[in-house]
């Protein structure tokens, strides 16, 4: 028996926002949801596992577009899972690429923090190394 449910119990289901279901319906990543009589959203067992799946790939850090392209690949169950794996082959890469840019910053930042003396502001290691980059040990890189 499938099961129907409104946009509230289908976003406390998937660990979804409300306004988030509605984003993912407005982008194609969710199909629009069927209307009751009094046009309030209606969302069935498979689009509350499709919001699901969604909100993990995104908690994993997949971009929208990957998840889309993981979505379509997944719909064909019998085919092979090289170009998902490829995807988050691809996404793993970047992450650890990430996670060393974000090791350099963390040896910046203490080193910065450890040399300040707290004495007055004008003497203050970390405002003179965020005035001046020649100060800082590494041309680290720019996280976002």
């Amino acid at each position: 028996m499938i099961m129907h449910h409104g946009i509230g119990e289908a976003a406390r289901r998937s660990g979804c926002t409300v306004q988030t279901i509605r984003y993912y319906e407005r982008i194609g990543l969710v199909a629009p949801a069927t209307r009751t009589s009094g046009n309030q959203r209606v969302y069935d067992d498979g689009a509350v596992d499709r919001l699901s799946f969604i909100r993990h790939a995104r908690a994993l850090g997949f971009k929208l577009e990957a998840v889309r392209e993981l979505l379509d690949l997944s719909a064909n169950s019998d085919r092979t899972c090289e170009e998902i794996d490829a995807i988050a082959r691809a996404h793993l890469e970047a992450v650890r690429e990430r996670i060393g840019r974000l090791r350099v910053l963390e040896a910046e930042l203490a080193r910065m923090v450890e040399a300040c003396k707290h004495e007055t502001v004008a003497e203050c290691r970390v405002v003179q190394v965020l005035s001046n980059h020649a100060l800082c040990e590494t041309d680290h890189p720019v996280v976002a």
